[in-house]
């Protein structure tokens, strides 16, 4: 067993949000997989966190990995939706709860539009995000799913070294909320515990003496993860926090955001550095 001490959390590390080479990419019935919302960069980030695992070794006490993990209906899926005549959502459309409660967009569900409208406002009043439509993506049993191979390799070889299990952490299965961070959905669900905040992991990475954060997106899921993880350990905490700046990339159009989310986390005391600067 590894001593503890650091603990590496590796935030939706899956095919879905990886611009992956073609001959990465398998072929079925004659036809290439693609990924359905690639990050540019993500590929080369894995392959640098895989090399991070494998550098570091008996190093790393822990390993956390978060799973985006989907319904096929989902809230944040074209799927869910449909235009006042009917007309299907594209990916990639921002909806707001003004635009159901004018019926502008609506669910498909029959009988969703008030549970719908609730959540939006919620969404909207904590001043985070406005709800955007995704392309369909990490459903759950896809190829799409599941980790980077590279990244799942490096995994298994500190498993099979150490003889410890890396935690896989899921979150977003339940289909009426946003559920970028892995520490809470964005807007909790009352009667879905898994949507509430996860103590568990919150209380693992208080006890570790060091957290490295990797992963996609880093303007949309590592941010609202390291944002959470802020929030839950507080200030006397932070210091133990870096972000693996060379391991994360923003969605195209959001490079602001990341840029403006690592200038807010370093005000906060936490600290960025390239994987090559993690000390052994």
């Amino acid at each position: 067993m590894p001593e503890a001490g650091i603990h590496l959390v590796i935030i939706d590390p899956q095919n879905d949000f990886c611009d992956l080479p073609e001959d990465w990419r398998p072929e079925i019935a004659g036809k290439r997989l693609a990924s359905a919302l690639p990050v540019a960069g993500a590929h080369a980030d894995m392959l640098r966190t895989a090399a991070l695992i494998d550098r570091l070794g008996r190093s790393l006490g822990e390993i956390s990995i978060t799973l985006d993990s989907h319904q096929h209906i989902d809230i944040g899926h074209p799927t869910f939706w449909k235009q006042a005549d009917g007309s299907p959502v594209g990916p990639f459309t921002q909806i707001s709860a003004v635009d159901v409660r004018e019926r502008r967009f609506e669910p498909r569900i029959a009988g969703a539009r008030e549970r719908v409208t609730v959540y939006l406002e919620a969404l909207e009043a904590a001043g985070r995000y406005t709800h955007m439509v995704w392309p369909l993506h990490c459903e759950i049993g896809t190829w799409g799913h599941t980790i980077h191979p590279a990244l799942l390799a490096a995994c298994n070889r500190w498993e099979e070294a150490t003889l410890t299990t890396t935690a896989k952490i899921v979150k977003g299965t339940n289909p009426w909320t946003e559920h970028y961070s892995a520490v809470r959905a964005e807007v909790p669900d009352p009667a879905d515990p898994a949507t509430a905040i996860n103590t568990a992991f919150i209380a693992r990475l208080r006890s570790a003496n060091h957290v490295l954060i990797a992963g996609e997106a880093g303007s949309h899921c590592v941010k609202a993860t390291t944002e959470h993880i802020v929030e839950q350990l507080g200030p006397a905490n932070t210091g133990k926090l870096t972000l693996l700046i060379d391991c994360m990339s923003p969605v195209e159009g959001f490079e602001a955001q990341y840029e403006a989310f690592l200038a807010d986390m370093r005000t906060r005391g936490v600290r960025t550095a390239n994987a090559s600067e993690i000390p052994l």
